[in-house]
């Protein structure tokens, strides 16, 4: 049961990690007409979940997780550096590295056992979002299963917030295109565990040009 509730503290909205400040690019899809309504925000989501970061983040949360759990600094470190350079933006590399800094201090400060400090200790400069997550569960020995869903939901739950503030979204719409992702999330996450990393890959160009573009977007609330 506590495994339960510190995930649920870990990912929730208020925890200090800054999320609100990012929108991985849908700001720029907003703008430029890709993202317009109910459906195509749920078009949108379902590709970055399923052909994007969040999958890709998965690979490397679950890989974080088992380099943790059996304490293998140098592994843990090699999924980090990897995690580090997927990042196809600047932007995008901000909002990996900033969320995932900000997530292992705030554990470390909260949540703290030596394990935990043994191995942030190895990673001292830039930590990727779902690195960060995997090595704090890992060290904890939290199951595996309920972080990866957790961790992919919240991804999602992120960006709905993001498209209530830039798009033509209600807190109603944004409930049910939450809703029908769920499943997908749960589907999604039970098939990471026996994936490699040479199995990440991740096919939304569209989002990736996007992000390059909203640095110079004339008019932005988030940082991505």
């Amino acid at each position: 049961m506590i495994d339960t509730v510190r995930l649920m503290a870990w990912l929730s909205p208020g925890y200090p990690v800054g999320a609100y400040a990012y929108s991985h690019g849908l700001e720029w899809a907003v703008e430029c007409g890709d993202v317009g309504g109910e459906a195509s925000l749920l078009a949108w989501l379902g590709d970055v979940l399923e052909r994007g970061a969040v999958r890709t983040d998965l690979i490397l949360l679950a890989h974080a997780h088992a380099a943790a759990e059996a304490g293998d600094v140098p592994a843990l470190m090699e999924v980090n550096d990897l995690a580090v350079a997927l990042a196809p933006t600047r932007e995008l590399h901000l909002e990996t590295t900033q969320q995932g800094r900000s997530f292992v201090d705030a554990t470390r400060a909260a949540w703290g056992l030596p394990e935990l400090d043994r191995l942030s200790e190895a990673l001292p400069g830039e930590v990727a979002y779902p690195v960060a997550v995997g090595l704090s569960a890992g060290a904890h020995r939290m199951a595996l299963a309920p972080v990866l869903a957790g961790f992919g939901l919240a991804f999602l739950q992120n960006l709905v917030s993001a498209a209530l503030r830039c798009a033509p979204i209600g807190q109603s719409a944004g409930t049910r295109v939450i809703a029908s992702l769920t499943p997908r999330v749960a589907g999604l996450a039970a098939t990471i565990p026996p994936l490699s990393l040479d199995e990440i890959g991740s096919a939304t160009l569209r989002l990736d040009l996007g992000s390059a573009r909203h640095e110079t977007q004339y008019s932005r609330i988030f940082r991505s």
